[in-house]
């Protein structure tokens, strides 16, 4: 299964795709959506959108995970983050992809067993978890450990599924 993880920001949303098989993740690529720096912000996330659904055409993946959002000091951030996850949520239901959303204390208590992980550590753990030379950038890392997050969760979530199924048919 192919998995797209997504860490989204205003100035810098990161990407990563992984492949999930068996237990076993593979890393295949992660960075960050190319967004200007100038232009208005109507402007920035048009290309948000855009640079989303050229990755999309390229890796056609088979499940989508979105960072949630968290608690800002800062209400105009919260509110730029917002609507930079809107354009990206809004592009994966109009593709027809479900979204997973996970917080950030979800992801890092998945991928590290500790919901108040250092950024700095997460990365390095993740890097040596798949195999990743150390060029990750900070939103990549974060991406990466989101996709790993909702690679983890659905064995659970189709176990469930299937056990519900069970149950209704008696």
């Amino acid at each position: 299964m192919r998995i797209l993880g997504i860490d989204p920001g205003s100035r810098a949303t990161g990407f990563a795709f992984i492949e999930a098989s068996g237990g076993r993740y593979s890393f295949l690529e992660a960075g960050v959506l190319p967004v200007p720096r100038r232009g208005s912000f109507a402007e920035r996330l048009g290309e948000i959108g855009r640079a989303l659904e050229d990755l999309l055409d390229r890796h056609h993946p088979d499940e989508c995970a979105v960072e949630d959002l968290f608690h800002a000091v800062n209400a105009r951030s919260a509110l730029r983050l917002a609507h930079a996850r809107g354009v990206i949520l809004s592009c994966l239901a109009r593709r027809g992809y479900a979204v997973a959303e996970y917080t950030p204390l979800q992801v890092k208590k998945a991928v590290s067993g500790y919901g108040l992980a250092e950024k700095g550590a997460l990365k390095v753990l993740l890097e040596r978890l798949l195999g990743i030379p150390g060029t990750l950038t900070e939103d990549a890392s974060d991406a990466v450990a989101v996709a790993l997050c909702h690679a983890q969760a659905v064995p659970m979530r189709d176990a469930l599924a299937h056990a519900r199924a069970a149950e209704e048919r008696g």
